[in-house]
């Protein structure tokens, strides 16, 4: 058994658009929880207390997991907060148990090709977090290798996986219009609807670079419409890229 297994950073009850999902039961509310893990190190790691450090957990039983979700919303429970995909087992567990349950994975998409072909049947929707669109910055900034991340993305989506996308814009890092470009054409080449949310980042973890002022989230998202139909700014308020607005 896995050394985290059903330990538990926290539980909560989130809006479902707090994943963020603005497309899958809009306007629910969606039990939440997560692991005190994850497998990638990124610099800018924005809840590294949790998924970098070790904190203080409660076992949650996948039973207990199931009274809990019975008691708030008995259809979905999202994965989340930090890296779900290192709670593999317990997850899986959670599924055979709850089958009418909709699995939510808030996820790097970071794991072998196997494994996460195994788990897809048992998964309803996705918020997976791509980082970049270059191979170095997963490298040298994520201690990972994004070709894992894009080929697990097209198969979300080809196993019929609900798939949303979030992107952290660091200024300097990820940021180049031509970077945003190819990021937004490699999303279109999967299916250009698929919503794509842009967040800002703050300084945090082992990154201190100025935070992402309001008006760059803007200018991504004006670049990334271009080709996609759904952009949203994720944690700052820009009406024409807010919820509802697409």
């Amino acid at each position: 058994m896995a050394v985290n297994y059903a330990k538990c950073v926290s539980v909560s009850v989130d809006p479902i658009e707090k994943k963020p999902l603005f497309h899958f039961h809009p306007g629910s509310r969606i039990v939440s929880l997560g692991p005190n893990s994850c497998n990638l190190s990124c610099a800018f790691c924005q809840n590294w207390e949790i998924s970098q450090e070790i904190c203080s957990t409660r076992d949650v039983s996948v039973q207990e997991l199931l009274g809990i979700v019975a008691s708030h919303n008995p259809t979905q429970v999202a994965f989340t907060y930090t890296e779900p995909l290192m709670w593999y087992e317990y997850i899986l567990d959670f599924a055979l148990i709850a089958p009418d349950v909709e699995i939510v994975l808030v996820t790097n998409a970071y794991i072998n090709e196997v494994p996460f072909r195994a788990m897809l049947p048992h998964v309803a929707a996705m918020n997976i977090d791509l980082k970049s669109i270059r191979s170095e910055f997963y490298v040298q900034t994520c201690g990972g290798d994004i070709e894992i991340v894009k080929n697990n993305i097209r198969s979300a989506y080809e196993a019929g996986v609900h798939l949303e996308i979030t992107n952290l814009l660091i200024p300097g890092l990820n940021d180049s219009p031509s970077e945003l470009k190819e990021l937004a054409l490699y999303v279109a080449s999967i299916d250009d609807a698929i919503p794509f949310h842009i967040s800002g980042y703050h300084p945090s973890f082992k990154l201190n670079i100025r935070a992402t002022r309001a008006d760059e989230v803007e200018e991504a998202c004006d670049i990334v419409s271009q080709y996609l139909q759904r952009v949203y700014a994720g944690n700052v308020f820009i009406p024409r890229y807010s919820r509802g607005s697409r």
